[in-house]
């Protein structure tokens, strides 16, 4: 994911054309492959087992080699040795940037240090974009003290999510506090109990597709003449992804419930009496928002 950020920096200063951009991101998307097909290549599981432990991946919000290990399809040192096969995410994009003739090592390192100058990272933050963990990539994002803990923590696990079923190059733009908060097209859904949650991806029509393509891409592949309805998938995505965060919640004794989801694919506003945390995403290249109320006294209207 490090090519995401740092990519996106080198377009909007115009360093690398926005066709450049995306093919720098082909280039190392096409270099890394699913740890489930190393796994099988190396002879450490069968398709069935890969099969199996993508399918609970959908119900755990755990990694494929944790559900792999506690199975026993794999050991830890099995585990590393994939992780070690599947690339490294800075190395990954240095080595696509320089074959593409756009600058050397020595330009990169410089426009390097301009990029961690111009978003104010310390060198913590830039070897999290440089590890490409999105679980140390999205704290960089988070660090305002006045966003509720259990805010931050249905981020990260949202964040989880979108790499493992919808894109794993999404992108984190900007974290806005705000007290309402309008869209042309919205999926929420509210969670009750001992605590209350409103939940929703907001935007455009063109940010609700591409979940719903992101999604189906990756849990169906590509078939042809597949149809369905944008918002229907993306209240899907919406439901699955709260019946994990609600199942992690459950885990540690804090009991909630998850309400229907809700489409509206009409102008429609949010309010709070306090402050809730729009997330603002790029996915699949298209702007979507990703709003969190915890305990805020919201309507929907």
């Amino acid at each position: 994911m490090f090519g995401v950020y740092f990519g996106k920096y080198l377009m909007d200063e115009g360093i690398i054309p926005e066709d450049y951009y995306y093919g720098l991101l082909e280039a190392t998307k096409n270099s890394k492959v699913k740890m489930g097909l190393l796994a099988v290549e190396s002879g450490y599981m069968t398709e069935e087992q890969v099969a199996e432990v993508n399918f609970l991946q959908q119900q755990q919000d755990k990694k494929f080699g944790d559900i792999a290990i506690e199975k026993g399809y794999l050991t830890e040192e099995e585990v590393a040795d994939l992780l070690d096969e599947q690339g490294d995410s800075y190395l990954l994009y240095v080595q696509a940037i320089m074959e593409s003739g756009l600058m050397d090592l020595d330009g990169m390192n410089e426009h390097l240090k301009a990029y961690r100058k111009d978003k104010h990272l310390t060198l913590s933050d830039l070897e999290a974009f440089k590890s490409g963990d999105i679980d140390r990539i999205v704290p960089v994002f988070m660090k305002d003290p006045a966003i509720p803990i259990q805010t931050k923590e249905y981020v990260y696990l949202t964040s989880r999510n979108i790499v493992r079923f919808i894109d794993r190059f999404f992108r984190i733009e900007k974290v806005v506090r705000l007290s309402e908060y309008e869209a042309d097209c919205m999926v929420y859904q509210s969670l009750r109990g001992d605590n209350s949650y409103l939940t929703a991806f907001c935007g455009s029509s063109e940010g609700i597709k591409a979940i719903a393509d992101g999604f189906v891409g990756n849990i169906y592949g590509e078939i042809e003449n597949f149809e369905y309805e944008a918002s229907d998938v993306a209240a899907e995505v919406l439901n699955v992804n709260n019946g994990l965060y609600v199942t992690n919640l459950s885990s540690i004794n804090v009991n909630e419930v998850s309400d229907s989801p809700v489409i509206r694919n009409e102008k429609t506003k949010i309010t709070a009496v306090k402050d809730f945390y729009k997330i603002a995403l790029s996915i699949e290249g298209a702007p979507v928002d990703l709003i969190v109320c915890f305990n805020n006294g919201w309507s929907v209207e």
